[in-house]
């Protein structure tokens, strides 16, 4: 069982900043899942745990041991590289037993190590198999088998599935949530820009956010439970990237406020949100959130023109055009009876509302969000 912390950590290349001020705790067994937009550091982040790089500041300690000046090979962590890193003239035995030579293993060990890898990741029947007769999903699964048959203390994926097809991401995602379930002991941290990887298979998400060539700004957004940053994001940049599609953002002001209540104008909509109020004031530029399956179609006190539609089968995205605002706000609606240029009803929750004041800081929610149903 092996703890990871952080504490300060920072990485430059040259004068270029590209991880801040990270402090940040990986418990034992946990599966923790760095996510962020492109550029944010978090495959950087990876690396600097595997001993690929070097921090430029802070320290890192795996299972109570500073690795700071530790080799790779000292470190007893396990990574599983995107472009699967197999070699192309082994078979999948050799490839799985190569990493095991040099630790002089007794010949029982090793067979039962690639047997129970085997097992784990029903390999039968690929074992003299070379890389080029695989498919990808398959060597994918070599290379985490690969990892398995070395028992390190610290898995490390570096966006495993971008190389697979949809139906392929979704059955090894399965797997790896397996193969976390079944190893129990093992703690993981895997790298992704795909946010539906990250809410399903994270214990935690630590979502990182560009520096954008800030100094003094953290790298870390936000850490949480998936849950946590979708129903509760810090800021506007959590409530953005968190969720698919994406939250709506109205701009409004604040009209008035109380304790757990703040009355708003949005785009010439009367509306609220039932947020704290501490720290508004009346005349404050504000943004309003809600997500679109929060939106209320078909009841409520606004009125606005459908733009387009989007029929997903289950469910369609209905997009509606609102007085003097640049962008149309989503909705999720299960009708089929909803086209363009209909004129809607629909309703904004004060209960799902979400709240960010100018510098993106979320307003602290009161209580949590109620699923809008019969949309």
């Amino acid at each position: 069982m092996s703890r990871i912390e952080l504490r300060g950590v920072g990485k430059r290349f040259g004068a270029t900043p590209v991880l801040s001020a990270i402090d940040l705790s990986i418990a034992a067994a946990e599966f923790c899942v760095f996510v962020g937009p492109s550029g944010c550091g978090k495959s950087t982040l990876l690396r600097l745990l595997a001993g690929l790089e070097d921090p430029s500041e802070g320290e890192i300690e795996i299972d109570g041991l500073l690795v700071n000046a530790l080799p790779p090979a000292r470190r007893n962590v396990a990574m599983v590289f995107q472009s699967y890193a197999l070699y192309p003239h082994m078979t999948v035995h050799q490839n799985m037993v190569f990493g095991l030579q040099h630790r002089q293993l007794p010949a029982g060990e090793v067979t039962r190590r690639i047997a129970e890898a085997v097992r784990i990741l029903q390999l039968d029947g690929l074992l003299q198999r070379r890389p080029k007769e695989l498919s990808g999903g398959q060597r994918q699964r070599v290379a985490i088998a690969r990892a398995i048959v070395r028992q390190p203390k610290v898995f490390l994926f570096d966006e495993p599935l971008s190389n697979l097809d949809a139906a392929l991401r979704v059955q090894t995602r399965l797997e790896i949530a397996r193969l976390h379930r079944t190893l129990g002991s093992a703690s993981m941290v895997y790298v992704t820009h795909d946010q539906v990887e990250a809410m399903t298979l994270a214990d935690r998400i630590v979502l990182l956010q560009p520096l954008a060539g800030c100094t003094d700004a953290p790298s870390v957004a936000q850490a949480g439970p998936p849950l946590d940053l979708y129903h509760h994001p810090a800021n506007r940049f959590v409530a953005g990237f968190i969720g698919s599609p994406a939250m709506n953002f109205v701009t409004a002001t604040v009209r008035s406020t109380r304790d757990d209540r703040v009355r708003l104008d949005a785009q010439s909509m009367a509306c609220e949100a039932r947020v704290s109020a501490q720290g508004l004031t009346p005349g404050e530029p504000v943004t309003l959130g809600i997500r679109p399956e929060h939106v209320l179609l078909g009841q409520g006190p606004h009125r606005a023109r459908v733009s387009h539609v989007e029929r997903l089968g289950e469910l369609s995205h209905v997009y509606l055009d609102l007085p003097g605002a640049t962008m149309p706000l989503l909705a999720k609606s299960t009708r089929d009876d909803i086209a363009v240029d209909d004129l809607l009803a629909f309703g904004l929750p004060a209960s799902a509302a979400h709240l960010f004041r100018a510098d993106g800081v979320a307003q602290p929610r009161i209580g949590s969000p109620e699923r809008a149903a019969g949309r």
